[in-house]
């Protein structure tokens, strides 16, 4: 008996000492992945975010703004869905924006830094690797039922098969998706390079898995998706108008990110089929929001009524961010556009001395650079080692004016008749294969140079028969086309058009969205930003770089090294920008807080409940 009880008891000890040393492991396992994935309240793509933990509101929102009333936007065009993340379809962003929520919230305050929303914790590994979020329990959809990790996994598996090319391709990066309880979310990324990917991720809009059919995801529809959001969607008029209502029992009303924000009781989208429609619906007070890009209707339209009594006040307000690159857009797919020499020659008969000058009463800045306005531009600088090692395996992929910031667009005399650049611009043609046959330019098996310049508002179509009356003096025909907005989107998605007037805007921090832009993959990729048909290895291989960037210097100069090389590759006819962003507001209407340092915040925007609302 007592060599049993001994034995017994050597039993226990043993078992307990095995208890101890596997307790021991685990936390060993959990200190090394405490290391490793570092719990923090935000992601910053470089360096460390401005606000501290325990923040209060983001700095251009004010807690104390009054709540209610009716905003209403004015929107150009018409829709036949309300999912814009979808290929097929034309859909305002109403839902993903206030309606449906993101596990972080991205600041307007700052180059690239988003704060937790869905998610009360993130951890994230310094290699950027793996990545796990922690759902605040709080969080629910507007039937009631909590957001879970199942939703975020089924909305990261859905966008990656159904979603937009942007998407597709930023969430194929993502080697494992877990949940290992319902409230933690957990992603293994590759190997890191990718380091934007963990901010793609927390700004998916997260979509209800029980609400939502996968199948038919990727189909237009007016059924609004369930969200978690301050707003549900309270009527629909196909094509005409949407409006949103604010919930009572919004979750977050008292989070950091939120407080001060989402001001209006009601939001309301009209849709107007053209841009004068659009102006003269603004002058009638029939929306309050009006973001002004005409120079012409800056300059002269506002000299109204409704200005001078105070019922429309205009502000001027200046951004930190890159004004990005407007121009006409060469579809290099098409034949005629083949050849970097006809886009370069081109690119030299559009007058911007004359254009800016006659159309737009000199406001303008013209634009050379897709980063314009910031330390990003490559235009005037020349490249430094850092991009050198970059471009170093692409010997000729940019010019050696570009490289050595030489290269500035064509300027003219002003007067819309150069000869110098006319004749700079036949000799490319000529060098391509080109001549002047009796007034017609032809190439060698005779045929006139043709093409269509697609157009979807006035003051494009304008702009666009100008550029036309200057290539007809080479023998050029440009045939400009008017057509209505849900025939252009089409046309655009399927890359049917041989040139159009686009605009890439910019961020202070630049990413994943160039893949979709530039990115070879992209290419023949229907509902992809990749107008231009760029197809360029060096292009790959400097976005990949970009995207892996620890440093700000290296960043710099990546982004540096991209833009020579869209510059070289003669890619669009460089237009014009815009220095500062003009906005005009109905009166009553108030900018809670002051205005964030990198683009103007819609959720800052509020009409007070005491002002008249618009007719309807």
């Amino acid at each position: 008996m007592d060599l049993l009880r001994m034995a017994l008891a050597t039993t226990r000890r043993r078992a307990g000492l095995m208890f101890v040393m596997a307790t021991l492991a685990f936390l060993a396992g959990r200190s090394v992945l405490a290391d490793s994935a570092r719990t923090q309240h935000a992601i910053a793509m470089h360096g460390q975010p401005a606000l501290a933990p325990g923040f209060d509101h983001l700095p251009y929102a004010d807690p104390a703004a009054p709540k209610g009333g009716r905003i209403t936007f004015g929107i150009q065009g018409t829709f036949d869905s309300l999912n814009p993340l979808v290929v097929l379809g034309v859909a305002p962003d109403a839902v993903p924006k206030y309606v449906q929520q993101s596990l972080l919230y991205r600041s307007a305050d700052e180059p690239f830094t988003a704060y937790g929303l869905l998610a009360s914790k993130v951890e994230l590994d310094a290699d950027r690797t793996k990545l796990a979020f922690e759902i605040d329990p709080r969080a629910t959809f507007s039937d009631g039922k909590s957001v879970t990790a199942e939703d975020v996994l089924f909305t990261v598996e859905m966008l990656k098969t159904k979603g937009k090319p942007f998407h597709r391709s930023s969430l194929a990066r993502i080697t494992k998706a877990s949940a290992p309880s319902p409230r933690r979310v957990e992603f293994e990324l590759g190997d890191g390079s990718n380091r934007e990917l963990p901010l793609v991720i927390g700004s998916l809009p997260i979509f209800a898995k029980h609400a939502t059919d996968a199948e038919r995801f990727s189909e237009t529809s007016f059924k609004p998706a369930l969200g978690s959001g301050p707003y549900v969607v309270s009527e629909i008029r196909p094509g005409e108008s949407l409006t949103l209502k604010r919930r009572k029992d919004f979750w977050a009303e008292d989070l950091p990110v939120m407080r001060g924000l989402f001001n209006s009781d009601e939001i309301r989208y009209d849709f107007y089929r053209d841009s004068n429609a659009l102006f003269e619906a603004f002058k009638a007070g029939l929306y309050d929001v009006r973001l002004e890009g005409d120079p012409t209707r800056w300059m002269t339209g506002y000299d109204i009524p409704a200005v001078h009594d105070g019922r429309i006040v205009r502000h001027t307000l200046h951004f930190n961010t890159p004004k990005g690159m407007t121009g006409l857009v060469f579809n290099t797919r098409r034949p005629v556009f083949a050849d970097i020499r006809v886009r370069e020659a081109l690119g030299l008969l559009f007058d911007f001395e004359w254009v800016n000058r006659n159309l737009f009463h000199g406001v303008y800045h013209r634009a050379g650079s897709f980063f314009s306005g910031s330390e990003l531009s490559a235009l005037g600088i020349p490249a430094d080692e850092r991009e050198k090692k970059l471009l170093a395996a692409f010997p000729g992929a940019v010019r050696e004016d570009i490289f050595t910031g030489a290269w500035r667009p064509a300027e003219s005399d002003g007067s819309g008749r150069d000869r110098e650049q006319a004749r700079k611009a036949l000799d490319l043609l000529q060098a391509a294969g080109y001549a002047l046959q009796d007034g017609v330019l032809r190439n060698a098996r005779a045929e006139p140079f043709s093409f269509e310049i697609t157009v979807t508002s006035r003051p494009q179509e304008r702009l666009a028969l100008n550029y036309a009356q200057s290539l007809a003096r080479l023998g050029i025909t440009a045939n400009v086309r008017l057509i209505d907005d849900v025939q252009y989107w089409r046309r655009l998605s399927a890359f049917d058009f041989d040139m159009i007037q686009w605009t890439w805007p910019a961020s202070a921090s630049p990413g994943n969205e160039q893949i979709g832009r530039w990115g070879a993959a992209n290419a023949e990729r229907k509902g992809s930003l990749n107008y231009a048909g760029v197809k360029s290895p060096a292009v790959d291989t400097v976005l990949q770089s970009l995207l892996a960037a620890r440093e700000r210097e290296d960043f710099v100069a990546s982004v540096r090294a991209l833009d020579r090389l869209l510059i070289s590759g003669f890619y669009v006819v460089p237009l014009y920008y815009l220095p500062d962003t003009w906005l005009a507001l109905s009166r009553g209407v108030v900018m809670a807080g002051r205005q964030p340092a990198y683009f103007l915040s819609n959720e800052t925007l509020a009409r007070l409940p005491a002002g008249p609302a618009p007719a309807n």
